[in-house]
């Protein structure tokens, strides 16, 4: 699949209501998450495995470890500046990017994992400004 084919596939994704869906389906489990925060340590220890085996994470995926470290420093308080409703859409992202059961089948070669691409881009363009907020506070604060 073409570079620009996928690019194509990820923004058709992030229209397709079932995006949404996911996302907001996962938030109650978000939030149970966040209640346990040794559980929400080995989700993200699980997720970051996951991640390594990704073949194209480092281009489409590329904010999932951001994500993964505001999500660590939310759960450890060193950064709360965040409102609830967005650290519960990243973990509700997460979740799906770690769920076997996606829209697309990560098993698919070479188009597996472009819905969870979407996902994590739509999320991303919800709470863009509180992300950017996070990576300038780790830039500061967590050299």
């Amino acid at each position: 699949m073409e570079e620009r084919d996928i690019r194509e596939k990820i923004e058709e994704l992030q229209k397709d209501e079932k995006i949404s869906k996911q996302i907001e389906k996962n938030k109650s489990e978000a939030e149970d998450l966040l209640k346990d925060k040794k559980k929400m340590e080995n989700f993200l220890e699980r997720l970051e495995r996951k991640l390594s085996k990704i073949p194209f994470a480092g281009k489409y995926l590329s904010d999932v470890p951001v994500l993964i470290s505001l999500v660590k420093a939310y759960i450890d308080k060193e950064y709360t500046e965040i409102p609830i409703g967005s650290i519960i859409a990243v973990i509700s992202s997460l979740i799906y990017l770690l769920s076997p059961i996606d829209i697309i089948p990560d098993v698919v070669p070479g188009i597996g994992f472009l819905d969870d691409a979407a996902v994590i881009a739509t999320v991303y363009a919800l709470i863009h400004d509180d992300i950017e907020e996070y990576r300038v506070w780790r830039d500061v604060y967590k050299k």
